[in-house]
């Protein structure tokens, strides 16, 4: 045969082979395709779990591939390190020191030799360009095994499975193949359960005994870097977020919905927390804290104004996808997969707040502030109208203060106000105020008593100087006093306004308060 046939019949050939690979390429989402267009070199991983489930006859493992590859653009394993004002970094390890008191005092001892201390992302580690198809594949086949074989989880819909048992992280971890450890650990708890198809009674029981293995250590404060499960079971200790994080692993791996529901600052005291959440079959939601309390046993113990779920997908509803006229936004809020919740935890009120002065052309979203730390800061925000501003699904009984965000710093918009339990608005401030003696007794919220001689008992520190303050646009100092055994007194003091009283060289936590019958009332 001339050689030229040949050619001609390879090129038959080949074409159709071509055509035939062509015909059995599926056709991905387009938001599936969106994520693969950015993995780079990590794309044929990706590729390589899509097609086994494309591969397989089950079309349910090939949907809940397509959900984590869409919505992976945003998870990712981040470290933290300790660096000066210079960016030089300092090792500092957290189980170098023996009690959280000696740790505090060499990290202040690091602080007066190095200026600007604080710690930084050192690293961002993206699963759309380092997760690997045998870890997706894994993952993805020991969830529905857990979904399909544990009773009490059989009640789950397909969305609710994708949400919160697919997931193979709990928040910036390092990755890793957590499943079959929890898996063949409580393989046999449901023989033990006077409900096998109770799924609280299921969490109950594995929290209980996570208890007996890791529990909560302040020392890890100072460790911003999440846990991943190898260092957990090493270090047996951690800070909320690892806590909620092994709690997660443990259920998710049996067939529990689990997540982490948070708030990003307390509204009556400082700091923020994290603790677990079970959503049972039926959409009810039982707070918990992993390796600590258990569903219907724990308590939130400070005042809610925003309550926020970490979800897998990405929430469209969320500022950052919103087309806005200012760019930068606080930095919480420009996350992509979170939830709002607040209602499944207290009682809400949706408010509309008059913004105050000259709106700027070139802002046309605001925000809700609680005072946390010292400081106002952004808990939600909302679109502004007509000089107004919109904010949705607020707790009561809280101070808030609306603002801007320009040239990345909270600038007030308005008076402070309470957003009392009825819904009804109290504004803190008068343009002609009365001025008033105030008696003042503490920093911060006490169960105050009367002495014998009919004098309130006052929670100050005699010999140290203390300095009120009203909030007018901003704090305005009406004066440094010293206490001594007495109330702090302060006259001409203006009327229906924020006060906070400040001891001179504190950290800042003290609570602001209003007057009401001449006590002070706590926020």
């Amino acid at each position: 045969m001339p050689q030229s046939r040949y050619g001609f019949i390879i090129t038959i050939v080949i074409g159709v082979c071509i055509t035939a690979t062509k015909a059995q390429t599926p056709a991905y989402p387009p938001d599936v395709q969106a994520v693969l267009d950015k993995a780079g070199e990590n794309k044929s991983e990706l590729e390589k779990a899509l097609e086994h489930y494309h591969a397989s006859d089950d079309t349910l493992k090939l949907q809940a591939a397509y959900f984590l590859v869409a919505n992976m653009e945003g998870h990712s394993y981040v470290t933290f390190a300790l660096y000066d004002s210079l960016k030089e970094e300092l090792p500092f390890e957290v189980l170098d020191y023996a009690s959280f008191d000696t740790l505090e005092a060499a990290f202040d001892s690091l602080e007066k030799s190095h200026h600007g201390l604080d710690f930084d992302k050192k690293e961002t580690i993206e699963d759309v360009t380092s997760i690997k198809s045998e870890f997706l594949i894994r993952q993805i086949d020991y969830a529905f095994r857990a979904w399909r074989e544990k009773p009490w989880a059989r009640a789950f819909s397909f969305p609710d499975f994708c949400e919160y048992i697919l997931p193979y992280r709990g928040s910036n971890e390092p990755l890793e193949d957590w499943r079959e450890y929890f898996w063949n650990k409580y393989s046999n708890i449901q023989a033990q359960m006077a409900d096998s198809t109770d799924p609280i009674e299921a969490a109950k029981m594995i929290n209980k005994d996570v208890m007996t293995y890791f529990t909560f250590d302040p020392r890890f404060y100072y460790h911003p870097t999440d846990q991943g499960l190898t260092e957990m079971l090493a270090t047996h200790l951690g800070r909320c977020e690892d806590m909620t994080n092994i709690s997660i692993y443990a259920m998710r791996a049996n067939g529990l919905a689990v997540t982490s529901d948070y708030t990003p600052y307390w509204a009556n005291s400082g700091n923020n927390h994290a603790w677990n959440a079970l959503v049972t079959a039926d959409g009810r939601v039982l707070p918990f804290m992993g390796a600590e309390a258990n569903p219907g046993e724990y308590h939130l113990w400070n005042k809610l104004a925003k309550v926020y779920r970490k979800t897998y997908s990405k929430q469209p509803g969320n500022l950052i996808f919103q087309k806005r006229r200012q760019e930068k936004v606080p930095a919480w809020l420009a996350g992509k997969s979170f939830a709002d919740v607040t209602a499944d935890y207290v009682k809400t009120s949706d408010i509309t707040v008059p913004l105050a002065g000259d709106l700027p052309d070139s802002i046309n979203v605001a925000y809700i502030c609680v005072f946390n730390d010292g400081e106002w800061k952004p808990i939600h925000w909302g679109w502004i109208k007509d000089a107004e501003v919109a904010f949705t699904g607020m707790g009561t009984d809280i101070a808030y203060l609306p603002a801007f965000y320009v040239n990345e710093k909270i600038v007030p918009a308005g008076a402070p106000f309470i957003l009392n339990g009825g819904g009804t608005v109290e504004v803190l401030e008068k343009e002609d105020p009365e001025v008033t003696s105030l008696s003042l007794v503490s920093t911060m919220a006490r169960e105050q008593q009367a002495s014998t001689d009919g004098v309130a008992r006052t929670f100050l520190e005699a010999g140290r100087e203390y300095e009120l303050f009203y909030w007018l646009d901003e704090w305005k100092s009406l004066g440094k006093k010293v206490a001594d055994e007495k109330p702090l007194v302060y006259d001409r003091v203006p009327e229906g306004f924020l006060y906070w009283l400040v001891a001179t060289g504190s950290n800042k936590d003290e609570r602001i308060f209003s007057i009401n019958d001449g006590k002070q009332v706590w926020w």
